[in-house]
């Protein structure tokens, strides 16, 4: 069988997809009747209680006179305002993603030694199997690097001999494996798509054990393995904002439900990168660089309020980019006066823009930041306030960083593989039930008719 005929969707395929959709279609009158919470949230956007978490939160309200009103976010990791988190890091001039993912394992901030010895473990696991390389990366290379980087993980099992034991020591020892192993895995990746699909050159570079882990993506990645100092820092600034979000996103839910049926950790880490890849968790980004790109050619003056606002008001009637009706990167389905990992991000985003020669760009975005919320308040019915996320500036940086798009949403996985690490192993310490919701049944019962009595 060819890709062609591997692909096509035949008339009759039609045929039965029109009678597929139609069986599944529910009256939504229904979920209203039943009370039943779409997306496991309510009508105000708040999601419905399912687990309790000692790993992170996601505050975007605060009580006032006993009725909870919006407040700027706040994003806590182990009780840590992430923003004090990142101030702290960077102004003693350290790398940030090793510690934070100290933090959120073993829920305290590591002293000198343990940072040490911690990054010595990373470094140790930093290797992939012998020949994994050239015989799994190197064959049937994907076009979408989500796909590939769970392949990888999934094959991973093959490798390892006690791949089946969900003991919390052998969890955390494939933990911090796959922790140090996504950069490789998502990097090698790409290029090996990048050399068969597009002929460019490959370069499959080893990585440095006294490198951070921000430091290695961009000496394996690019092909002089060059990097200034603040482009590494930048890097790992978004590693660090993007590694957690509270138990309610819907990759770590994953996370959570699938461990709770005990399967393995391979298994379970693939499950949560498969919710990642959906463009409605972690594919984002991709959309506002994409969107940018397209304003900048349809806007004469960036500087223009009146132009800037009458692009954004097109964007919202589908009139422009996509015609999906959205402003990419603008709103939050908790946040509603701001996203503080866009807040933390953006004054080093400006200072990457000026190292780089973009600071119109950068002006751009920031006008757009201004507006948007503005636009969409006046245009939509809304019950609650919008504000840019970090998907909004995140994109930009990968951007000015040089990296390519397919490599958007893997560099999101880096990151959030510390947060899925540290929900498995929450899951597994609780011992907790499988997680079975209930669905309410609404069909009516019917009577078994024989061949030759059916219509």
């Amino acid at each position: 069988m060819d890709n062609n005929s591997f692909s096509e969707i035949t008339p009759e395929i039609l045929r039965l997809a029109k009678m597929s959709e139609q069986a599944g279609i529910i009256d939504s009158e229904l979920f209203t009747k039943y009370e039943v919470k779409r997306g496991l949230r309510d009508l105000n956007g708040k999601g419905v209680l399912a687990g309790l978490t000692n790993i992170s939160d996601v505050r975007a309200t605060e009580m006032v006179n006993g009725v909870s009103v919006p407040a700027h976010g706040k994003l806590i990791y182990r009780g840590y305002d992430v923003k004090e988190l990142v101030t702290g890091f960077t102004k003693e001039n350290r790398f940030g993603f090793e510690e934070i993912t100290y933090l959120l394992l073993f829920d305290k901030l590591p002293t000198k030694e343990e940072l040490s010895n911690f990054k010595d473990l990373l470094a140790h696991y930093r290797t992939l199997p012998t020949s994994f390389v050239r015989d799994i990366i190197m064959k049937a290379p994907s076009k979408d690097m989500m796909n590939t980087l769970a392949r990888s993980v999934l094959t991973l099992y093959s490798y390892d001999d006690r791949a089946d034991d969900t003991s919390i020591p052998n969890v955390l020892r494939q933990c911090l494996q796959l922790i140090s192993l996504f950069p490789l895995l998502s990097i090698y990746g790409y290029q090996a798509y990048s050399h068969y699909h597009d002929g460019n050159s490959l370069f499959i570079h080893q990585p440095q054990p006294e490198l951070s882990t921000a430091e290695n993506i961009l000496h394996i990645l690019r092909p002089d393995s060059s990097y200034t100092p603040l482009e590494a820092k930048i890097l790992d600034i978004a590693l660090v904002l993007h590694m957690e979000h509270g138990g309610g996103n819907n990759s770590s839910f994953t996370t959570h439900v699938v461990t709770s049926s005990l399967t393995d950790t391979y298994s379970t880490i693939a499950a949560a990168i498969g919710s990642l890849k959906g463009p409605r968790h972690g594919g984002a980004n991709i959309k506002v660089v994409q969107m940018f790109e397209e304003m900048k050619q349809e806007i004469k003056d960036w500087e223009d309020e009146d132009q800037v606002g009458a692009y954004l008001k097109k964007l919202l009637h589908k009139e422009a980019f996509d015609h999906a009706g959205l402003i990419y990167g603008v709103g939050h389905a908790i946040y509603s006066k701001s996203d503080p990992r866009a807040v933390v991000f953006k004054s080093f985003v400006e200072k990457l823009s000026e190292e780089k020669g973009l600071h119109k760009e950068f002006a751009l975005y920031s006008l757009v930041e201004k507006l948007a919320p503005k636009i969409i308040e006046g245009e939509r019915q809304m019950y609650k306030g919008v504000s840019v996320n970090v998907d909004f500036y995140s994109g930009f940086v990968y951007n000015m960083l040089g990296l390519p798009m397919e490599l958007y949403t893997p560099i999101f996985a880096i990151a959030r593989i510390t947060g899925w690490s540290a929900h498995r192993l929450e899951e597994l310490a609780n011992n907790g039930k499988i997680i079975r919701p209930a669905y309410k049944p609404i069909g009516e019962e019917r009577i078994y008719t024989d061949m030759n009595s059916r219509s």
